[in-house]
């Protein structure tokens, strides 16, 4: 071998570290008796208040919650035929029902806190992947003429016919949940003449983050409407709308449009196909300053003494893919809405620990050998 071939073959051989020689210290756990039971009492000990705790909070939870998929209808055109044949029959039919609330179900003591309202869905798939793809983020964002062929089939009325375009645009806008839902109150024993309004408020429903950053109506020059901008743009509502985008909420500017809230919060995708959606918070404070405002509802829902029945224009379709819609009335604790969930799941691992450190207690006592015997192991070490 010359010198140089010599040179080039030291040339790879790793520096003399103790790192780059794997020389570096080491240390391997040995799972023994006196290590190993610790732990599972320990982690017993602590999962099971955890989890008692956790229910404890989510059973401070109030919550109500209707299924009204199969109401009738009160409007006195259909012959109190279900809501849901109704629409089936005449996509542009209208159709209301209106369903009284269970006392006995709403309890009677007074529902104290931040009380929201949520329509809740059942097998509807928002998490299927066509379906999640279908949308235009850039259109979103208010560059309205932004073509993203991933909205296909819900891009174009026309598509031989460019110059209009569907904004949103995609499966998840042209699907927007849009059944009007109010809720009614009066004093119990009062005849059905003096239900009102409950006052609602339809703003801070959705995420801070997507209100910021993620949506937003293109600029109105000065002398313009946001509509004008819209038409004049080629935008023309979702397929299955009723509405046009720029008539979301009149009352609001800030609430109208592509920012308006009840269409940001339909936009996040759901990750299961049975979920809750929020769809108004109950004004406690009076923040659209009407002379109207009852203040029995500034600490929450006052339960004890008044009837409640919700107001439903029906319009939203589940009957063709075997779903269910629902109403859900709640408050919330430190820890969000009701989900006994996580807390059995701490009692019961908290419990198996405990169990199999048991177990294994006795199984030590009963067989074990000191942990200075099992570290002298050696080739003629007896078994026996």
């Amino acid at each position: 071998m010359s010198v140089n071939d010599e040179t080039a073959v030291r040339s790879r051989r790793p520096k003399e570290s103790k790192f780059k020689q794997q020389a570096l210290p080491a240390w391997q756990p040995i799972l023994t008796a006196g290590t190993v039971l610790p732990t599972f009492f320990v982690i017993g000990i602590a999962f099971i208040p955890i989890g008692i705790g956790l229910i404890y909070f989510s059973n401070e939870v109030h919550e109500y919650s209707y299924d009204y998929t199969d109401c009738l209808n009160t409007l006195p055109t259909n012959n109190q035929k279900p809501c849901y044949s109704v629409i089936e029959d005449d996509l542009d039919a209208e159709c209301q029902c209106q369903v009284k609330l269970n006392s006995s179900d709403l309890g009677d003591v007074d529902w104290e806190g931040k009380v929201f309202l949520y329509y809740g869905l059942q097998n509807f798939y928002q998490n299927h992947r066509r379906y999640v793809k279908s949308r235009n983020d850039f259109q979103l964002l208010g560059d309205i003429k932004n073509v993203n062929e991933e909205c296909i089939p819900f891009l174009w009325p026309n598509e031989n016919d460019t110059s209009k375009i569907y904004v949103p645009c995609g499966a998840i806008a042209n699907s927007l949940f849009n059944d009007d839902i109010v809720l009614e109150y009066k004093q119990r024993g009062a005849s059905d003449d003096t239900f009102k309004e409950v006052q609602v408020s339809r703003l801070n429903i959705a995420w801070d983050s997507d209100k910021e950053h993620k949506f937003r109506n293109p600029p109105v020059p000065e002398g313009k409407s946001l509509a004008q901008v819209f038409q004049e743009a080629g935008a023309v509502k979702p397929r299955d709308w009723k509405k046009n985008l720029w008539e979301l909420d009149l009352e609001n500017p800030e609430n109208n449009g592509l920012q308006n809230e009840d269409l940001i919060v339909w936009m996040r995708a759901a990750a299961l196909p049975n979920f809750r959606k929020l769809y108004r918070r109950v004004d406690h404070t009076n923040e659209l300053g009407r002379d109207t405002y009852d203040k029995d509802f500034e600490n929450g829902l006052p339960v004890f003494g008044k009837d409640y029945r919700l107001k439903i224009n029906y319009r939203f379709r589940v009957k063709k893919f075997k779903g269910k819609k629902s109403f859900i009335l709640s408050t919330t604790s430190l820890l969000g809405g009701r989900n006994p969930f996580l807390g059995i799941a701490y009692i019961v691992v908290g419990v198996i620990c405990i169990i199999l450190g048991v177990v294994f207690l006795v199984i030590h006592l009963r067989f074990g050998k000191p942990t200075q015997a099992m570290l002298n192991i050696h080739p003629r070490t007896s078994y026996h």
